[in-house]
């Protein structure tokens, strides 16, 4: 069920709505401004739509790099049970 929360980002409160419990949307809330945090403490821009383009690229590149790397996991737990299922046939020949 979507709950209507309050959060801040760049200093602007907003309502959102979403299925993720309060806690998880306030740690989604700290993810988001530490990695604003992060991009203003290493970077002279004060334009604030460039810095949240810069987090949300940041985010993107965070997400795809654990879903690259369950990819490959899952792939590779796929042809280790493949291997497996080849010597278990080839034995009960």
């Amino acid at each position: 069920m979507n709950s209507l929360h309050r959060i801040k980002v760049l200093g602007r409160e907003l309502q959102v709505r979403s299925t993720a419990s309060p806690e998880q949307v306030r740690q989604i809330e700290s993810f988001v401004n530490a990695t604003i945090a992060e991009i203003e403490a290493s970077t002279r821009i004060n334009d604030q739509q460039v810095i949240a383009i810069l987090a949300l690229l940041n985010i993107a590149e965070s997400y795809m790099e654990i879903s690259w790397k369950s990819s490959e996991s899952g792939r590779a737990d796929n042809d280790r049970l493949t291997r497996l299922l080849y010597r278990v046939e080839d034995a009960l020949k």
